[in-house]
């Protein structure tokens, strides 16, 4: 490779590096909008209830509102069970805030609120709306304000309107994080009631921490046969294709009368609301969220600048209820980790598959459920930290792909002792490539080689790799999990900021990358590869360094430890002799010139 294409390569991998930076200086935070404060950024690990700051104002959409009559003070009742902490509001007679007491707020953040005593993960923090709220306007609303009383292991909300209309709630406590809801429509008049549609609130996907960029915030459904995932960082983006400027959706909407439940989510926890009876659809929105302040923003360039949560609800049509007519309705809410043992417990109670909140479908999820159960039992049966958990099953994977990695090493090994034949074959048709092609395939077939030999046992992993990928992205037995100097499995390894860049540095990528780059030149190019085409094959990984660099500490770890393994086994390859020589074929040369 020539200096040239070395200084190109060069000023790629700085323009990619350093791309977070350029973006801020390109693109600087807009001003706070009015009546923001300058509040830690919402997130699912803040603060308790008896702290939690007023929601924020949605921006102006054609979404109904709730109007709340303010005059009259907010009542909150608190439910406790061995699970969570459920804190239910007067307002609009829902759920508003859930904290998770077996999970600490978020680990390995560099933002402390000090202020806060009760340091746990929370649901539905920030929210404008509490869950199961009713937005529809007067009709079902009123002034927003229900009686709420204490039952015995749970809490009843009711309010009568001034149509005659009473709204009857019952929550109850259950286990797996789950609270089980029963709803009252009661027409106590002599007349009927005409309802409009209404929406009943899911709840708010919120950031899990300062740092946590939205790329796992939003929306999934499930319409009885497949799970649709909605990213809301994505579908609400102001670029579109190859970042061309596009105007933002207003909302999302999905469903034709089969919305079995829908579920607010971010990179480990949820909040599930599961209807008896099928929504007819399902709406998502944007709810802005405080700002970090100047200061944070300015000591740590990994805080999100523009925090953004994701509301849902389902939306069910309007009703007519006769004179003394009831309506019911059952909802089953859950609010907790994504823990794939709880989930499908709860999805063989239901029969509902509610665990692909774990986002182990398709292809790929079977590889993700398999490494989650074994990478739970070694760390439940044998005791093994979930770092060393990930080294053995990586070393397993390498064990069982070893027949299949030995004998692609080996077949390279006979392909590079053939190079000087294969060259004088190129060369000898280098005017006819369709002959040469021909001839070629009959070097090979004669040689008994796999010119694909190298690239399959690549293509095989390739699954286990994705598999893993996925798993380590959900998996929240890792969130906190640490190994050696990692602090948290589920994050990047930062160990330190860059003194003037604020830029993190993550040491595990780059002993990736090192282990990569010498992989590749342990392994010898393909027969036929240009020159040029193989010295950039040789550090392509530079490029996969450059992707995972800020990805979660476990999924570098993984291949880390595979490429490793994979050193290993090529040097104790190459020093076991062949047990029977590659055969030797005559050097095809030129014909030589007669002499005159």
């Amino acid at each position: 490779m020539d200096r040239k294409s070395v200084i190109i390569l060069i000023v790629c991998f700085l323009l990619l590096f350093s791309w977070p930076l350029l973006v801020n200086k390109i693109y600087p935070p807009k001003p706070l909008p009015p009546g923001y404060t300058n509040a830690p950024v919402a997130s699912l690990n803040t603060n308790n209830a008896t702290n939690a700051q007023a929601p924020p104002v949605l921006e102006a959409t054609s979404a109904p509102r709730a109007t709340i009559n303010t005059s009259v003070p907010e009542q909150l009742l608190e439910v406790t069970n061995a699970d969570a902490h459920y804190t239910f509001s007067s307002y609009q007679g829902g759920l508003k805030l859930v904290e998770l007491l077996k999970y600490p707020e978020s680990v390995s953040s560099r933002r402390e609120q000090r202020s806060h005593t009760n340091r746990v993960a929370t649901l539905n923090n920030f929210t404008p709306d509490p869950t199961l709220a009713i937005l529809d306007g007067e009709a079902m609303q009123g002034d927003g304000v229900f009686n709420l009383t204490r039952t015995a292991n749970g809490v009843r909300a009711e309010k009568t309107l001034t149509n005659g209309l009473t709204i009857i709630k019952e929550f109850e406590l259950s286990t797996n994080y789950l609270v089980l809801a029963a709803f009252r429509l009661e027409n106590r008049t002599d007349k009927t009631l005409a309802l409009p549609a209404q929406e009943w609130v899911v709840g708010t996907a919120t950031p899990m921490n300062a740092q946590d960029n939205g790329a796992t915030e939003g929306l999934m459904w499930y319409n009885g046969t497949k799970a649709q995932d909605i990213v809301g960082a994505s579908y609400f983006s102001s670029r579109g294709f190859a970042c061309t400027p596009r105007v933002p959706p207003q909302d999302y909407r999905g469903g034709e009368s089969n919305v079995a439940w829908a579920a607010v989510h971010n990179q480990f926890f949820s909040l599930a609301v599961m209807p008896q009876q099928p929504a007819v659809q399902v709406v998502l929105r944007r709810a802005p969220l405080p700002r970090p302040s100047e200061e944070e923003a300015r000591n740590d360039t990994r805080i999100v600048k523009e925090p953004m949560g994701y509301e849902a609800a389902l939306v069910y049509p309007a009703i007519t209820l006769a004179s003394h007519e009831n309506l019911q309705r059952q909802f089953a809410i859950f609010a907790g980790p994504k823990e794939y043992q709880t989930l499908a417990s709860i999805s063989a109670s239901f029969n509902n598959n509610i665990d692909a909140i774990m986002g182990f479908g398709g292809f790929f999820g079977f590889f993700s459920k398999g490494l989650l159960l074994g990478m739970n039992a070694l760390h439940n049966s044998m005791r093994l930290p979930y770092g060393w958990a990930i080294v053995v099953i990586t070393i397993i994977i390498k064990v069982v792909f070893w027949p299949l990695t030995q004998a692609s090493t080996r077949s390279a090994k006979r392909m590079q002792a053939l190079q000087p034949q294969i060259k004088a074959l190129q060369e000898k048709y280098k005017d006819d490539p369709v002959k040469a092609q021909r001839k070629m395939m009959e070097f090979w077939k004669e040689h008994k080689i796999n010119p694909m030999s190298g690239c399959l046992p690549t293509l095989i992993q390739m699954p286990v790799f994705i598999g893993f990928f996925y798993m380590i992205r959900s998996a929240i037995e890792l969130r906190g999990a640490p190994f050696l100097w990692v602090k948290d499995l589920s994050r990047p390894d930062t160990v330190f900021l860059i003194p003037g860049l604020n830029f993190p540095f993550n040491l595990l990528p780059l002993i990736m990358g090192v282990t990569m780059l010498y992989q590749a030149r342990l392994t010898p190019p393909s027969p036929g590869m240009d020159p040029a085409q193989a010295k950039i094959m040789r550090y392509m990984p530079l490029m996969f360094m450059v992707f995972l660099y800020n990805f979660s500490a476990g999924l570098t770890l993984y291949w880390t430890v595979q490429n490793i393994l994979s050193i290993v086994q090529t040097k104790l390859i190459r020093t076991v002799p062949e047990t029977q020589p590659a055969p030797q074929a005559p050097v095809l040369t030129r014909p030589q010139k007669r002499r005159k």
